[in-house]
């Protein structure tokens, strides 16, 4: 895992230090974007993410301060000793769609089971959805999210600890990651969905550092239907820490 680290941060470094070759200061009229393209880590406990993207941003308002955009980002994860859950929110709360929203509120504990992985490893290739506020030309805050999409990875097998005993049910279990992503909201959600909450400052007219934190969905399917008739897990990364960069060739 600390390898993997290193070695991904190093790249970020890399790429830091050839953008900032691009170091005009003064941005144009209007600070308005076009294309950006961004290289972002995330590390948390036992785990780390690593995320590219390119992101079309349009400009609202008579000073285009505000920006909606559209974009793809690929996403890779992995996970040491991760705990998976059951995903199905009509399961976890017995709510479906916009009840489904506030399932905190609402969750049966007793029918929450768990997949164990050891080593996780979950690629995602999903559109996303971008809001970012400029508060002046040298600093930024934006938020941005997972829509829709699909993963891949290889198989692994998963300690299965079930809110019920069964008898004649296997504790090892083997899974797939979850081929198609979407965004529903909350435990509607199916799949792997990266989100990041973040700041921009910037060094230059096209490079720029950004941090922040990262809440990522991943989720695994096991061959078999398990207790509830079950075969959705899902590992909640919350607030990961993030650090990247930007660029912005066009700007």
């Amino acid at each position: 895992m600390k390898n993997k680290i290193i070695i991904t941060a190093s790249a970020l470094l890399i790429a830091l230090s050839t953008f900032s070759q691009n170091n005009a200061m003064t941005p144009p009229a209007g600070y308005k974007y076009n294309s950006n393209f961004d290289v972002a880590l995330g590390v948390g406990r036992d785990q780390f993410s690593g995320a590219i993207s390119w992101v079309r941003f349009y400009g609202i308002g008579k000073n285009k301060k505000f920006k909606i955009g559209y974009g793809l980002r690929f996403t890779s994860y992995f996970g040491s000793n991760q705990n998976y859950i059951t995903a199905p929110s009509k399961i976890i709360s017995g709510q479906t769609g916009s009840k489904g929203w506030f399932p905190k509120l609402k969750n049966f504990p007793e029918n929450l089971d768990t997949l164990f992985i050891s080593k996780a490893q979950v690629n995602a290739l999903n559109a996303s959805i971008n809001l970012q506020y400029s508060f002046s030309p040298k600093f930024d805050v934006g938020f941005n999210i997972d829509a829709v999409g699909f993963s891949f990875g290889a198989k692994q097998s998963g300690k299965f600890i079930s809110s019920i005993r069964l008898v004649g049910m296997s504790e090892t279990q083997t899974a797939s990651v979850t081929s198609f992503n979407l965004l529903l909201v909350s435990n509607n959600d199916i799949g792997t969905l990266n989100s990041e909450f973040y700041a921009i400052y910037w060094f230059s007219n096209k490079l720029g550092v950004k941090g922040g934190f990262i809440v990522l969905f991943t989720e695994y399917t096991t061959d078999n239907k398990l207790t509830f008739d079950n075969n959705r897990f899902r590992n909640k990364s919350e607030r990961m820490g993030m650090i990247g960069i930007t660029y912005t060739p066009f700007k």
